[in-house]
């Protein structure tokens, strides 16, 4: 019938798509997905570790060359670069007037 002739290619195309659907199986990827998962947060956890551990190291070899009133007092982060950035403009503005 041509009724029928009309809808055999949507149906042909909604079976290829349910084949392949029915070829994956859920249970069974559902383990090793999680796995991967687990995997790729514990490899951006180390990275995210190693990022802050550098970027500390860089903060506190900054804070030993900048002078601090008293000497043991540790400058919180932003207050580092901020002093730094400070810092570095009076030393600008020093060689500029002398």
């Amino acid at each position: 019938s041509p009724a029928r002739t009309a809808l055999a290619p949507r149906d042909a195309a909604a079976r290829r798509k349910g084949k392949a659907r029915r070829g994956r199986g859920k249970a069974r990827n559902e383990g090793l997905l999680s796995k991967q998962k687990r995997s790729r947060r514990m490899k951006a956890n180390d990275r995210e570790r190693n990022r802050m551990h550098h970027l500390n190291s860089a903060l506190d070899a900054l804070r030993s060359v900048l002078p601090t009133f008293p000497d043991d007092a540790k400058l919180t982060k932003i207050e580092t670069l901020r002093f730094a950035h400070n810092y570095i403009w009076a030393l600008t503005q020093s060689l500029r007037l002398a």
